[in-house]
């Protein structure tokens, strides 16, 4: 590690989040594409001095063979917690088994399922760990 920095916990890293979540929901409101959201928290995010991958490949491995099968993490921050946007009327079922999957294969612990598409941001946060 390099002198002067240091390492953010999850829990640290999942606060940060949530408070660059809720900037681009104020200033933006619902009703926007996932992309438009996904851009914006990327800017809040980075502009907090986190390390932020967006679009991150993230493959699948089936008996030993890596197959690059289109799995894609909206945002990954600090290689620790996988973000998962979405612009929908409600979260559902298949909305969380997307981001356990994702957990799962990137053997992250937390991940953030963000629907954008509420009057209150509260509404649309889902913490999920695995």
């Amino acid at each position: 590690m390099v002198p002067g920095t240091t390492i953010l916990s999850r829990e640290m890293i999942y606060k940060k989040v949530l408070d660059c979540a809720f900037r681009v929901h104020t200033a933006l409101g619902p009703g926007l594409l996932e992309s438009a959201y996904e851009e914006c928290l990327y800017y809040e995010l980075c502009q907090e001095g986190l390390k932020v991958e967006k679009q991150k490949a993230l493959p699948l491995v089936y008996k030993d063979v890596k197959l690059e099968s289109g799995y894609r993490l909206d945002l990954l921050v600090e290689n620790s917690v996988i973000v998962e946007i979405k612009s929908v009327e409600t979260l559902n079922d298949v909305h969380l088994a997307q981001i356990l999957t994702y957990l799962k294969l990137s053997k992250c612990k937390l991940g953030l399922l963000v629907n954008f598409n509420v009057k209150s941001l509260k509404l649309g946060i889902r913490r999920v760990i695995f």
